[in-house]
């Protein structure tokens, strides 16, 4: 028996010193080449998902004494916290996290009380396919459920139980629901986005989205849907668009009526921190707050950089962490909720940081200090220098009944006090000069919310223009004057009174809330593990990888299991983003839905070849029936060929073949 033991041990050390010898890219990078099959590489395409790219990866002997250093509570650190322990091994009691803030979470905050009113700066919503994300919460232990469920199975039971979908996602004239049945896309409009999907990621560095897309493109349905949900403005990263294009091309087609989306039950601290924070503190995990970490000492020899102390402020002192000879170290880069400034019903927010300098007390300071010392940390004075073009304010109303929630109610896809769907995302204003928007997603919105309190959330855009009821920008504005304007839109401004006698109006404007899309290139944002750095790994939404996007809790996610699974050498790759992009159903159902929903050219060829095959299911319905679909078709072939030609002849005569020669062989 001990005999046996000892060679399985023998062959699991020869195996962890051979994947040693040849170590798996950590990060995979779908869009590098084209992937064959071959003897010489045994992983699964970069982009695959499922199943068999969830196994753990075998550790190595644990390294004596090791310590992890985590700056940064939001989901990226936690995340990062358990990807060390469930994939790393590492014992929790080895983990420290550190954070400026008093509270775990970062930028994922829920907070406050019916009495003074609650307050969360945003909002998440979700998609299937954010498969880092999901891998993590299959593996946190449910908020509700009993024991043995997971996060991910209380999100599943939720949503599958209550699909979500809009019926008011575009409004205007004052409380009328503007016709969002399609995407409102010229021909032109269509040419402009298919260019852009085909355009290199290298071609576009530092190019803004208007300075490439037309201006009526920027009126059209398509652009208030999708910068409204997405948080775009059109002085921002025509790169980062793009990439969001890509990684929700599936999703295209439920754009309009927002059935693309899933979303928690809860605020995304109830739903997500807590039951994490909890997981990761019962693992022994320690989280030290009040902690500014502001630089880190490190040690260059022969073009490698290590990490050899954490400089920060502890409770306003300063203090220096040394680190081990083998400790690792994990930082959040930048912030996009630093400085929030809060205001309430009677009082404006005021902002405490400038334009171009954060300030040396920022959690900016720590990436702008790493910057100094090498060009591989990238450029962080093209996020966080210009304010004015980052900003966005929201705003969170705590509501008892009155003539706001009797609105709500025409608006809402079912009761909104019913605990299922209300608005089933954000409805956006189109003639705003603010671009606001507001929701109310399921309630009770807090685990202890009241029953005839309601949580609505409120964010607008533009920043510097006057309100069309109040004439002030949103950021000079009291919540009692925020709320004047978003009953103007409703069209119940003549009932003010009446809505803010029993609505109680929290207020946050965020100088960097969306930073993250300002205009870039290649090297702006360093790579999660720097050249050169042995035991530093950067995360969250300010680093660098292959295909992802940014603004997400995925692709906080990705970065925290990419530093792990580097700084560990653990033998394991996170996947590319999902091939959805690729699937020839995305593509066609997408090509349909920026076609306004109707056939797009050559669709109906499409029909005529594959309508009598195997893959006849992967094509849209069409509208007409198959009596009139050769005819229409050989006029969709006329205008590709030019009527009277002899190609047109010789195709129109190939299609009948074809498809009568599948009809014979069926029978």
């Amino acid at each position: 028996m001990t005999s046996m033991k000892g060679k399985t041990m023998n062959r699991a050390e020869s195996s962890t010193r051979s994947q040693s010898q040849a170590p798996v890219r950590v990060e995979a990078n779908a869009g590098e080449s084209f992937w064959r099959k071959t003897a010489k590489d045994a992983l699964p395409p970069p982009d695959m998902v499922g199943p068999y790219m969830r196994n753990r990866p075998l550790q190595g002997p644990p390294v004596p004494g090791r310590k992890a250093w985590i700056i940064g509570s939001g989901i990226a650190g936690l995340a990062a916290a358990f990807y060390l322990i469930r994939d790393g091994g590492m014992k929790g009691e080895d983990i420290t996290i550190l954070d400026s803030l008093r509270i775990a979470g970062g930028s994922l905050d829920g907070s406050g009380n019916p009495e003074e009113g609650y307050l969360v700066r945003g909002g998440r919503e979700m998609n299937w396919n954010y498969d880092n994300f999901w891998d993590l919460f299959q593996d946190v232990p449910a908020l509700e459920l009993p024991a043995g469920y997971s996060v991910l199975d209380e999100y599943r039971w939720v949503n599958d139980n209550d699909p979500n979908w809009s019926k008011a996602r575009l409004m205007h004239k004052q409380g009328q629901i503007r016709d969002f049945a399609t995407l409102g896309l010229s021909k032109s409009h269509q040419w402009e986005i298919v260019k852009l999907l085909l355009k290199r990621k290298e071609e576009l560095d530092d190019i803004t989205i208007e300075e490439y897309f037309s201006k009526s493109f920027l009126e059209t349905n398509f652009w208030y849907l999708w910068r409204s949900m997405f948080a775009f403005e059109n002085w921002q990263s025509l790169l980062e668009m793009k990439l969001y294009m890509h990684r929700f091309l599936d999703a295209i087609d439920g754009l309009a009526d927002m059935s693309a989306l899933v979303f928690p039950k809860y605020n995304q601290y109830d739903s997500f921190v807590v039951p994490l924070t909890r997981m990761l503190r019962q693992q022994g995990v320690r989280m030290q707050f009040d902690t500014r970490v502001h630089d880190l000492d490190m040690r260059e020899e022969g073009g490698c950089r290590s990490v050899t102390a954490i400089r920060c402020k502890v409770s306003g002192r300063e203090e220096t962490l040394v680190m081990g000879a083998d400790d690792v170290v994990f930082a959040l880069t930048g912030s996009m909720t630093e400085g929030t400034a809060y205001g309430d019903m009677d009082t404006v927010p005021v902002l405490a940081r400038g334009n171009k300098e954060p300030g040396a007390d920022s959690d900016w300071t720590l990436w702008q200090n790493l910057a100094k010392k090498s060009p591989v940390f990238g450029k962080p004075e093209k996020f966080c220098g210009d304010v004015v073009r980052s900003m966005w304010e929201s705003a969170t109303l705590t509501c008892k009944p009155s003539p706001l929630i009797d609105k709500l109610k025409e608006l809402a896809v079912n009761d909104p006090y019913s605990g299922r769907t209300v608005t089933g995302g954000i409805i956006t204003f189109t003639d705003s000069s603010w671009v606001m928007s507001f929701t109310c997603n399921r309630q009770p919105h807090f685990p202890d919310q009241p029953d005839d309190v309601l949580v609505l959330w409120v964010y607008a855009l533009l920043m510097d223009k006057e309100g069309n009821h109040i004439k002030k920008p949103m950021p000079a504005c009291t919540g009692r004057e925020i709320l004047a304007e978003l009953c103007y839109h409703l069209g119940i401004v003549d009932q003010l009174d009446a809505v803010a006698a029993n609505t109680k109006v929290r207020l946050a404007l965020m100088p960097y809330i969306t930073a993250q899309f300002m205009p870039r290139a290649a090297g702006d944002r360093p790579r999660v593990v720097p050249p050169g750095c042995t035991n530093l790994a950067l995360l969250g939404q300010f680093v660098e990888t292959s295909n992802d996007v940014i603004f997400t809790m995925e692709s906080s996610v990705r970065t925290a299991r990419i530093g792990v699974y580097t700084l560990l050498g653990l033998p394991k790759q996170v996947a590319d983003i999902s091939p959805t992009q690729y699937d020839i159903r995305n593509i066609l159902k997408g090509a349909r839905a920026l076609n306004n929903n109707e056939p797009f050219p050559g669709e109906r060829l499409l029909h005529r070849l594959l309508g009598n095959s195997y893959y006849a299911h992967v094509l849209p319905p069409l509208p007409e029936g198959e009596e009139t679909l050769r005819g229409r078709a050989e006029s969709e072939l006329s205008s590709l060929l030019g009527k009277g030609s002899r190609a047109l002849v010789t195709v129109s005569g190939w299609l009948a073949r074809w498809s009568e020669g599948l009809r014979d062989r069926s029978r």
